[in-house]
């Protein structure tokens, strides 16, 4: 019979910037499956240079490492398979809640903040919001490559979205997004209430720097 055991963990982030009564932008970038966070928040440096005392951004890793092939050599990260799915995803929840809490308590009260997952981090983000259950949200969330998970709890995706500003981005050339699956998942979201827009750039499943740069004068804008 399975059984479980709650231990304590360590979990590792990567961050550029250091909060205080100056930050006015904080961004939680996650990555995605076979990526570590110290090569995935290096995409972000060109952006975090923009305001370099006023933006702050940190990159959480996931918890379960391996390599990426065979038993030695280059190390990657994942959030989650499909064994004991249940369990990793309450993990990740209990990680990423101690990981925000850490970072508010630094920051101004009014600390603009946007949520951005990439490939499989845009489903860790998004469930890991919608288990906040509407006690936080952030000022935007952009999902990149990657999808809101359509087996979220309808009331709590719907607390969630209701009135978020939403990005959904992905390259004209990604194998994993295509421009169907991208307009079917605004729409989805669109019926819970988000305010939905859509970034494409020329590019395959990556992120792209000059879109990365575009989403950060968005959120200036609007802050």
């Amino acid at each position: 019979m399975q059984r479980h055991l709650t231990v304590p963990r360590t979990a590792r982030y990567q961050q550029l910037g250091e909060p205080s009564a100056a930050t006015r932008q904080l961004w939680l970038v996650a990555h995605g499956y076979g990526q570590l966070a110290e090569y995935f928040i290096r995409h972000f440096t060109s952006v975090q240079a923009l305001d370099p005392v006023g933006t702050v951004i940190v990159a959480p890793e996931a918890l379960s490492r391996f390599y990426l092939s065979g038993t030695s050599g280059r190390v990657g990260a994942s959030w989650m398979t499909s064994a004991d799915r249940l369990a990793e995803i309450a993990d990740q929840n209990t990680y990423l809640d101690a990981l925000l809490h850490r970072l508010l308590r630094t920051c101004p009260p009014d600390v603009r903040v946007t949520v951005l997952g990439f490939s499989q981090g845009t489903a860790t983000v998004s469930r890991w919001l919608t288990h906040l259950g509407g006690q936080w949200r952030p000022q935007q969330l952009v999902l990149w490559a990657g999808d809101f998970p359509a087996d979220s709890e309808p009331g709590a995706a719907h607390q969630l979205l209701q009135d978020l500003p939403v990005v959904l981005v992905c390259g004209d050339q990604d194998e994993y997004m295509l421009p169907p699956q991208l307009l079917a998942q605004a729409e989805s979201l669109r019926q819970h209430g988000a305010h939905v827009a859509t970034l494409g750039f020329a590019g395959g499943h990556a992120l792209h720097a000059a879109t990365l740069q575009q989403l950060y004068e968005q959120a200036i804008t609007h802050s």
